[in-house]
Order: C-alpha cells, then structure tokens, then sequence
C-alpha cells in the first residue's frame, strides 16, 4: 500500500528522531568512557596497598608484657581484647589480634626478650621460656597466626590471610656467649639477635657507653669473639640486629659482616641525638651494606626535647631523613610497640600503622612502590639476602666452635654461676 505525503513525513521525522538519539548516545557513551575514575581517598589507597603487600613490623615487646603482666599464663587469656586487662605502669597493652587485624598486621617479629639481670645466671632459660609462650600464643590462634622462618614462608602466610610471625631474640645475654645456644636459637626459629640490650655483653659493647661522661665498662666495641659471633650468624642466616649497640659496635659489625644487617627499632641521630639511634655516617654504611634502619615509634627516641609533644609527624620526620641519607631501600618500620609506656599522638596501637601510610602519602613524594619498600620489601629482601649468603657460607665455613676467654667473663663478674670446667687451666672448685 503507498503512503500518503503526510504518512511519509511522519515515518521520516520518527527516523530522524531515532538517529539522532542513537548519535547522542554514542556521544555521551564516548565521554563517559573518556572521563577519568574518581581517584582513591588516602585511606582507599592505603587499605589497597596493605591487602597486597604485607606489612611487617620488625620488633614488638607482646611477650614480654604478658611475662610481666600475667607470668606467661595465656590460657584463660583472651588474646583478641587485651584493653580489658590492667597492666603494669597503667599503660594499655598496645597490642591483640583485634588491633593488629584493624592495623592489617602482615607480619611480626616478636620480641624474644628477658631483662639484663638474667645474665650469667638464667638468661638462655628465661629467654627460652619466651619462646615457648610465643610457640603456645601461635598454637592457641592457628587461624590468625602462622610462623615464619623465611621470606618465602612470610609470603606464604600472608597469602593464607595470616600474621606472619617471626621470633628476634633482643639482647645477646641471651646465648651466654656460646656458639651452642647461638645455633639452638636458630633450630628454634629465631632469625634475629639484638647483639646487646642496655647492657653490655662480654663481646660487645651496649648504647649507654656513649653518653657523656659514662664510668660504664667498655669492650671497646666488637671483640675478636664477637666478631666470631657475628661471623656465626652470618653462617647460620641470622640477622645481624644492631639497635640498642654502641656507635663503635655498629662500626665494627659493619666492617665485619658479610651480610645485610638491621636496626630493628631505632630512629635517626641526627634528628634526636639519643646513643639508641643511628648517626649519619652510620646510615651511610647501611646504605653501603644494603641493610635497613626500621624507624621506632619511642617518643624519646623521635624528640628529645621532652617539653614537646610528639606525634605522627615527628615518625614521618625519622623515616624521610633516613631515607634521604640512606636511600628508600634502606628503611622500614619497628614500632616497639608493648615495649613503652607512651606512644607518639595517632600512633597509639598497632591499629594506627594505616595512619603513618595516610600521612606519607599526603606528603605527595611518595610513591606507591616506596611504601611497599617501607612496609615490608626491604626487609624480605634483607632476609633473602642473608638466606642466599649463609647458603654459600655454609658450603666452606665449619661451625664456629671454641670458648669466650675467661679473662672476658670475669671482667663481668659471670664466673660465680657458670660450671668452668671446659676451662681445663681453671681450677673449677674455686667455684664449687
């Protein structure tokens, strides 16, 4: 049937009608498919970066409050609330798995730690009592934490949504000068050793030699027997841990060491001229050495001014000039949380470590792949490192054996305590 004239014009603004929707429609598909995605907030951006790359905090003093707090009892403990428990000093426990799931937690060294007062009577049986509280807690919340013993086993409990949980033995009084108990630590799981705490040791020498006018003992940094210490550690893959060591001391181990060490939790010297932090020539041996300075939350240690309050900022401060000396391989982050009684403002748990991420990145001067480094890759790589090296070392190094001289740990008064009789030229019943 023909149309009419009319009907014609009809059919033929209708299709025009059509056309020109269909055009304005690829039009603002167009637009729409060019306009840019709304940006992530600071706190999108950081939620993103830790749910992919664990962050891993290199020194946190939970076992040592629950010694002092509840004398390494944990079965009726519950380990997702400590705020509900009282503790010594009336400073809240820093630290449970409520928090440290909030703060995205990827991995831990936990602190394998007992006072200087233990030396040369209990101290390798206390610190041994830590690791089996720490082996209990583990056990105790299979769902929540896994122990890692390498880089690989991080990455491994990361990606079953795990806390990777190492052990660092904090002080070297813990080995009773003994290659022995230096390897049965190892055996144990530990894979750092703080050569010193604010004591000295036989063969090495603490921080608080360098204040002024210290009348303390000195070794006069390293001895040759330290020396052979960290020789063992290297053999063995242990890190090599120098916060709490005098200057000299980390001079000497970095003369020393064939392998990558760590400051598990100091600050920057120049910023807060405290002996537990790290002077800039020494920064710049780390960066020579490829080890990492993990930036400590100690409010004393960040401001030495105690007048001033200290907050996030003052964090940030340390982490940007160590990575200016040393370089953005050569930082990382060690909280020391549950080890002091007050915290830098936002910085106040193990839920805030989200916070320090925000607050870098709103300096704009760093990248994504930076915070990575900071959080956790330098530190997995630092143990690849000492992974790969002690692989090498042991196919031509023989285990270090041998004794601390004598003369060494009577100059400590550790004789009283200690069966002498693999010293043959010491007549042993003086002492019985």
């Amino acid at each position: 049937m023909a149309l009419t004239k009319r009907q014609l014009i009809v059919v033929g603004s209708v299709g025009t009608i059509l056309l020109i929707s269909l055009v304005v429609g690829v039009i603002v598909g167009v637009v729409a498919g060019r306009r840019k995605p709304t940006p992530l907030t600071l706190e999108q951006r950081t939620s993103q970066i830790l749910a992919n790359n664990p962050l891993i905090d290199g020194h946190n003093d939970w076992p040592w409050l629950i010694r002092e707090n509840f004398q390494n009892k944990i079965n009726d403990l519950d380990l997702h609330n400590m705020t509900q428990y009282p503790v010594k000093n009336s400073t809240p426990s820093h630290t449970d798995i409520t928090r440290l799931r909030l703060g995205q937690v990827g991995g831990q060294f936990w602190s394998i730690y007992t006072s200087c007062s233990h030396q040369g009577k209990d101290a390798t049986v206390s610190f041994m009592e830590q690791i089996d509280l720490m082996n209990r807690l583990l056990a105790k919340h299979p769902d929540v934490f896994q122990m890692a013993k390498t880089a690989e086993e991080i990455r491994q409990a990361f990606a079953a949504k795990r806390i990777a949980s190492l052990y660092g033995v904090e002080g070297g009084q813990a080995i009773e000068s003994s290659f022995a108990v230096l390897r049965l630590f190892y055996q144990l799981g530990v894979r750092y050793m703080t050569l010193t705490h604010n004591c000295n040791t036989p063969w090495a020498d603490q921080n608080q030699v360098d204040r002024v006018n210290s009348t303390l003992i000195k070794n006069n940094g390293l001895t040759d027997f330290g020396q052979r210490i960290v020789t063992e550690m290297n053999r063995l893959g242990m890190l090599v841990d120098l916060s709490h060591v005098s200057k000299e001391t980390m001079i000497n181990v970095l003369n020393v060491t064939q392998s990558p060490v760590i400051f598990s939790h100091s600050s920057a010297y120049a910023l807060c001229n405290h002996t537990r932090n790290v002077p800039d020539d020494v920064l710049e041996l780390v960066k020579k050495n490829k080890g990492i300075v993990m930036v400590t939350f100690v409010p004393s240690f960040l401001v030495c001014d105690p007048s001033k309050p200290v907050t996030i900022a003052d964090v940030a401060a340390h982490i940007n000039h160590i990575r200016k000396v040393a370089g953005i391989d050569s930082i990382g982050l060690g909280g020391d949380f549950d080890g002091i009684q007050n915290t830098p403002k936002r910085l106040e748990d193990v839920s805030k470590f989200p916070k320090l991420i925000e607050y870098l990145l709103a300096q704009d001067n760093w990248t994504d792949d930076d915070i990575i480094k900071l959080i956790g890759g330098n530190l997995l790589r630092v143990l690849e490192s000492n992974e790969q090296i002690a692989k090498e070392l042991q196919k031509t190094v023989k285990p270090a054996e041998g004794l601390i001289s004598y003369n060494d740990l009577q100059k400590y008064n550790l004789t009283e305590c200690r069966n002498l009789n693999m010293y043959p030229t010491v007549d042993n019943s003086t002492f019985l």
